[in-house]
Formats: structure tokens, sequence, C-alpha cells
């Protein structure tokens, strides 16, 4: 561990975490953003579904670490969502589980510290024309539908609700783009820089709009040591 200390924020899901530093990412452009700010720690692993997720739970978040993440932000529900296969593997989780998995994340994020504060993303929709295109047969049979993806999204957004957990819905607010369909995916799934725009601005208002305190937005927090340095000093001199 380097200090000083700053604030740790961790981004915690699947390939749209994994990936989320590809392509002008959302992770990207947040570590961007709170650069001097606040560390942001990449926890994706792409495939995963919620059920995974759980088993590791405790590796990735141990609740007698000596810090604690300010902030987890955490995306799993689009593996959860795609057909069942005939012999019970694969990444599907059924509804009624995935809404239980994702209630002991909560869970277990809120025991961390008083001062964890935490964020859901929903399941974003999908491009299911560029899917095939894009990826073939193979994912075609998985049967991710944007339809699945509503159901999934809706029931995060609803235990939320009943958690008092922030969350954003990407499914909604992704398609309010009229071109969404060719401007949020890089394959019919996973976020094009365009589609990760829409995910920062979101973060941010929710970050800006939360009642926290501390406040997590980057324009409350301080900037570690001085912006000022003697090359600034040499350059104002120098006639």
């Amino acid at each position: 561990m380097v200090g000083p200390a700053r604030p740790q924020f961790v981004l915690f899901g699947s390939s749209i975490v994994q990936f989320s530093y590809s392509n002008r990412g959302w992770g990207a452009v947040l570590a961007d953003i709170y650069a001097r700010k606040a560390d942001i720690f990449l926890r994706g692993y792409a495939g995963w579904n919620s059920r995974r997720a759980l088993e590791v739970l405790d590796q990735i978040f141990p609740k007698d670490a000596y810090i604690q993440p300010s902030l987890v932000i955490v995306y799993f529900g689009g593996n959860d969502s795609v057909r069942p296969h005939p012999s019970g593997l694969g990444p599907h989780v059924p509804l009624p589980e995935y809404i239980e998995n994702m209630r002991k994340i909560a869970d277990h994020l809120k025991n961390l510290s008083e001062k964890t504060r935490i964020i859901f993303l929903s399941t974003p929709p999908v491009n299911e024309a560029q899917i095939h295109e894009c990826l073939g047969d193979k994912f075609d049979k998985l049967g991710r539908t944007n339809e699945a993806c509503h159901n999934y999204s809706e029931a995060c957004i609803e235990l939320c609700r009943e958690m008092d957990v922030k969350a954003i819905d990407l499914w909604t607010t992704l398609q309010k783009r009229d071109d969404w369909l060719t401007a949020c995916f890089t394959d019919g799934i996973h976020l094009s820089s365009e589609g990760s725009k829409i995910v920062v601005k979101e973060i941010l208002t929710v970050l800006k709009e939360a009642d926290w305190e501390p406040s997590l937005h980057w324009k409350s927090l301080p900037t570690e040591f001085s912006e000022s340095s003697p090359y600034d000093f040499v350059l104002t001199v120098r006639p």
C-alpha cells in the first residue's frame, strides 16, 4: 500500500467491469476523473454470474480488513439472464436466485463499515443482431435477449428500492439515446466508449445527489498534495 491513504472505490462485476478500462471505458474514465482524489480498484471477472460472485465475496471484501472501501459499484446480471442450458451448465441463474444472490452481496457490503457506500448497476440492454454478427452461433445458443435483460434489470432495481441501495437503471438509460443499438456496444453486449460515457454520467449524478457524508463526488474530494509545482513558477517568470 502506498500513501497517503485515499478513498478506495472498487468496481466489482463481470465483463462489463473487467473490460471497463478498454475502449475508453467507464472504469478508465472514472480513474481519470478521480486522479489524485481516490484509488479505483478493478475487480472484474468476465463470464461470471452472481452465484460465482458469492463464492469469493469474503475473499474480495474481507470483513476484518483494516481499510474498507468507501464505494463499491456492483454489476452482475447479464450472464445470469442467458437461456438455461439443457445440461444445467452455463452461466444462467434463475431470476429468484439472482435476486437472493444480489441481496446477499448488498448485505455483505453494507456490513463492511458504516462509511462503505454501494451503487448497483442493473443489466444493460443488448443488440441481438450485433451479437450474432460479431460473436456468431455460440452466443446465439446462449440466448442473451433484450427481454431477459429487462427482467433482470427490473429485479435489480426493485431489490435496491427495498434495501435502500443506490441503483442505476442501465437498461432504460442506454435506450434513451436514439442510436443506442449502433452506438453503445462493441459487439452487442460490451460497452463502447459512447456507452461508457452514459454510465459515467449516471454514476457521477448519483454521487453528486447522494446525501452521503462525506460526499464522494469528485468535486467534493480534496486533491492530494498541492497542484502547484516549481515548474509552474518557472513558466510564470519566464519572459
